[in-house]
């Protein structure tokens, strides 16, 4: 950096919203000696740092690079608007946190993208960069350009930008990666994008082809060489490798400021709404003893006073009760909060919750999502209203005084009888903590919109439409009107271009990047989005969010993912999208194997620890 470089900045930063994102200084930041590393990476999270700091992956990835001989890794965030504009006003380019490099000096720019509305910001990232934005515009003078994360499944509206992409697990993908540039470091970029297009889970889209139909659905995803994967199979690691300890520690309030322990991957529940769900399995569990050490190493290297055991569902996992136990006794004396952020809503999980609460008792969460039993098996979810209600009770009882809830509206099958319910039972709540608490008990609820996401059954199910939204939400405030309820809402918009984006193709590109030239950016943020920006782009490419958002696909329509192998297979999808129309539920993968076909995609692969059975078998 040189020294006027450095003195623009300095003269910014106190004229900035919270400077602290933009200084680094971590506890636990890893600073390499540059000039002796051969091997670069930027690690970019594309929203700001209040929650780029809470994203496991980059943790993860950070910790595994810079273990690797010759290989440094250094991170950075998209700035908030205020600080971009000084930045674009001053020179300055975008540059890591550790080092202060511009980030156009590293080999590998690697970019977490784990949902849809970051991609403004991606393009954002590059422009304060000094990058070209498109893929085909950068040769081998720029740095690669990765992107991984849940968001990826369906990679196509952001291939025009990012280089390749690593679908699945990331954690032995990483170090392919890293060594394929290594390998051609010194060729062409199209050498390089070959190397990285052999290793597994690597999509590189500008060796794939897409044809469309007259009424611009797509006809056939192709490759253009016989040398590159078709499909594209996603990453798995067999076995979880060991959590990252020495983890970052923030120098302003982020959005989830604690230690974080993933104790499981995947899912056994099925719910079909769920992306995570499916993109995620099998189940892998990490050994309990091997949790309890990440725990004390991780309040050894931090001085956190919270952990979080993160997973899709954590009562799932075997081990749970031994597991809160063994922490609540090892803490006894530290004070330690122990937080369990996936609970059902079982009796079980309350009791789980009691066990680490230690007499504190902030707010319980509960994730009904739909209003009617008969909703709730459309989406595999079922529970007995009138055991929420026996549960929420038993809650309030043991001294919580806040219950959150959790619903969406637009879900496929709903009716105006299924929006009012969820209204009924967020009432019948409240009246279970009024006779314990009076009027300090109070029902927080959460009212988002559905949209359909790739690789689930529901990604043949349209996007309710705007109006509908808005009708079902004004009834919904009509009806929660009162002391004790207290509602938010989503804006529906917002859900629009969500779903536009979750299920578009690389037609989309172009959408995206006359969106942002028209001001979007931060679009996850309320107070950020351009709803106009959005639809005059729309308009200048000559595209329709409603081709995209609106349409119930057919049974045939090929998808701007089917390239993409998650390892569940699309006949099992179809099947649950026919049993959900029919209210028909789906036990979970430990009661019985529903041969969705993940046991024999990646048999070989195949540990003690899965819940699915070894490849001879499995039925899938």
């Amino acid at each position: 950096m040189t020294p006027d470089w450095k003195d623009r900045l300095e003269r910014i930063l106190p004229r900035v919203e919270r400077p602290g994102r933009y200084v680094g200084g971590e506890v636990n930041a890893v600073r390499k000696d540059w000039d002796a590393t051969p091997t670069r990476v930027a690690l970019i999270f594309p929203d700001l740092y209040d929650l780029g700091m809470s994203n496991l992956g980059i943790q993860v990835l950070y910790d595994i690079l810079n273990r690797m001989e010759g290989v440094l890794a250094e991170r950075a965030y998209t700035p908030w608007p205020d600080m971009a504009a000084a930045m674009r006003r001053e020179d300055i380019p975008l540059y890591s946190l550790e080092s202060f490099h511009p980030l156009a000096e590293f080999d590998i720019l690697g970019f977490s993208l784990p949902y849809e509305v970051l991609y403004t910001n991606l393009l954002e990232t590059l422009d304060l960069a000094g990058l070209p934005l498109k893929s085909m515009e950068r040769d081998a003078r720029y740095p690669l350009v990765i992107a991984g994360g849940h968001a990826t499944f369906n990679p196509e509206p952001v291939a025009d930008f990012v280089d390749a992409f690593v679908i699945g697990d990331g954690e032995e993908a990483i170090g392919d990666v890293v060594r394929a540039w290594e390998r051609t470091r010194h060729q062409s970029r199209e050498a390089q994008l070959e190397a990285l297009a052999r290793i597994p889970g690597v999509y590189v889209p500008r060796f794939y082809e897409v044809d469309y139909h007259s009424d611009g659905t797509v006809a056939q995803i192709r490759a253009r060489r016989p040398e590159v994967p078709f499909p594209v199979r996603r990453r798995v690691v067999s076995v979880l490798p060991p959590p990252p300890t020495r983890q970052l520690v923030p120098n302003v309030t982020v959005a989830h400021d604690r230690g974080v322990v993933e104790i499981q991957r995947g899912c056994i529940r099925g719910c079909r709404f769920c992306h995570a769900g499916i993109v995620t399995r099998p189940l892998r569990e990490r050994p309990l003893e091997e949790v309890l050490a990440a725990v004390d190493e991780i309040l050894a290297h931090t001085g956190y006073e919270e952990i979080a055991l993160l997973s899709l569902s954590s009562a799932d996992y075997s081990r749970i009760g031994e597991l809160v136990r063994a922490l609540a006794d090892r803490y006894a004396d530290r004070h330690l909060s122990i937080s369990l952020p996936s609970l059902r809503i079982e009796s079980f999980s309350v009791d789980l919750a009691d066990a680490i609460s230690r007499g504190r008792r902030t707010g319980f969460t509960f994730a009904p999502e739909a209003g009617t039993e008969r909703l709730r098996r459309v989406i595999n979810k079922p529970v007995p209203a009138d055991q929420m209600v026996e549960i929420a009770r038993e809650v309030f009882r043991r001294g919580w005084r806040t219950v959150k809830l959790y619903f969406m509206i637009g879900l496929p099958g709903e009716t105006p009888e299924d929006v009012r319910a969820i209204a009924d039972l967020a009432r019948a709540v409240l009246a279970e903590g009024r006779q314990v608490h009076g009027r300090k008990a109070q029902v927080n609820i959460s009212i988002s919109t559905f949209v359909p996401k790739p690789h689930t059954p529901f990604q043949w199910a349209p996007l309710a439409p705007l109006e509908e939204i808005r009708s079902r939400q004004q009834a919904l405030r009509e009806r929660l009107r009162g002391g004790g309820l207290n509602p938010s809402w989503n804006d529906p918009r917002m859900t629009l271009i969500e779903a536009v984006l979750a299920r578009g193709d690389r037609r989309l590109g172009e959408v995206i990047r006359w969106a942002r030239a028209e001001g979007a950016r931060f679009d996850g943020w309320d107070d950020w989005f351009d709803f106009t920006a959005w639809t005059l782009a729309f308009e200048r490419v000559g595209l329709s969010p409603g081709f995209y958002a609106y349409r119930e696909r057919p049974r045939d329509e090929v998808f701007p993912w089917d390239f993409v192998d998650v390892g569940v297979r699309k006949e099992y999808l179809w099947r649950e999208w026919e049993r959900s129309q029919e209210a028909r539920t789906r036990p979970d993968c430990r009661s019985a194997c529903s041969a969705c076909g993940i046991g024999a995609a990646f048999g070989d692969l195949w540990a003690p620890s899965w819940v699915c059975p070894p490849p001879e078998g499995d039925r899938g």
